[in-house]
């Protein structure tokens, strides 16, 4: 792993209308590493990820990529830098096969018609490279796949075009137990093969099951980013829920503020997350 992060995040503000989303957040991914990016409904978890994938403009912070300052202002701009982000609907459409989603609007082409061998040949070896052996056939209907598999697809799809950093919203969160696994083995797999992976999870058992480091936020807040083997289950749910956990989080006398500038009583149970 190198020393630094593929992604830094420094001092990032959100806010819609009257109401501060995010607050000085900090964030890094390095690659080789999964970094679970953990909190209550309202914490400002898909903000953030929305921010990073140019979907939203932050009204301050820095992006560093690769060590360098960027700017992302748009997905072209995040897409052009190999950032690839798989939300929680997977965004696949159920009447196209397998090869046809993962080339959807992006398709290749051989003078006016489609390279279909091409796209079948670069599907098949994107597959093949994270290992997947659940998929019986390429022209398969992904009307017909169970939901680990089109979780696989909607993976594949985004490590196809030479991505560096991958987030995964909710990877797991309509899954059974063996689909579950099957897809933690594969975010497994894209740090080992040197990716910088951000996995958002409420499952406690699959964040520390894959991930090396987990940053967790609160009320807008990232309140720690520590090394999964420095911190107990117990401290991320009070990190979560609380804000702090011990020496961790924000000091007891400095409870973030809302959008009002008063403090909550309790995190926040709806909204964005």
């Amino acid at each position: 792993m190198s020393a630094t992060p593929l992604l830094e995040l420094r001092g990032i503000d959100k806010s819609f209308g009257p109401v501060q989303v995010l607050r000085d957040v900090a964030l890094t991914a390095h690659a080789g590493e999964v970094t679970a990016l953990v909190g209550d409904n309202g914490a400002g978890k898909s903000t953030l990820v929305k921010c990073i994938s140019g979907i939203y403009s932050t009204d301050a912070g820095e992006f560093r990529f690769d060590g360098q300052p960027v700017s992302i202002n748009s997905p072209r701009d995040a897409a052009a830098l190999g950032i690839e982000v798989v939300y929680q609907d997977l965004a696949l459409c159920d009447n196209l096969d397998i090869v046809q989603n993962m080339f959807l609007g992006r398709e290749k082409r051989n003078g006016i018609v489609l390279d279909e061998p091409t796209m079948e040949q670069m599907a098949a070896e994107t597959l093949a490279g994270l290992s997947v052996r659940t998929v019986k056939s390429l022209r398969q209907h992904v009307s017909s796949l169970s939901g680990g598999q089109r979780q696989t697809v909607a993976i594949a799809k985004a490590v196809l075009w030479n991505s560096r950093l991958v987030v995964l919203d909710e990877p797991t969160a309509a899954l059974g137990v063996a689909q579950t696994a099957q897809v933690l083995e594969l975010v497994r797999r894209l740090a080992d093969n040197g990716l910088a992976v951000v996995l958002i999870s409420h499952n406690m058992n699959d964040v520390f099951a894959v991930s090396d480091r987990i940053a967790a936020l609160y009320l807008g807040q990232m309140v720690a980013q520590v090394k999964t083997t420095d911190i107990t289950h117990s401290q991320i749910v009070e990190l979560i829920t609380a804000g702090r956990s011990g020496g961790l989080g924000i000091a007891a006398d400095a409870t973030p503020a809302n959008g009002n500038g008063s403090a909550p009583a309790a995190p926040s149970t709806g909204g964005t997350r």
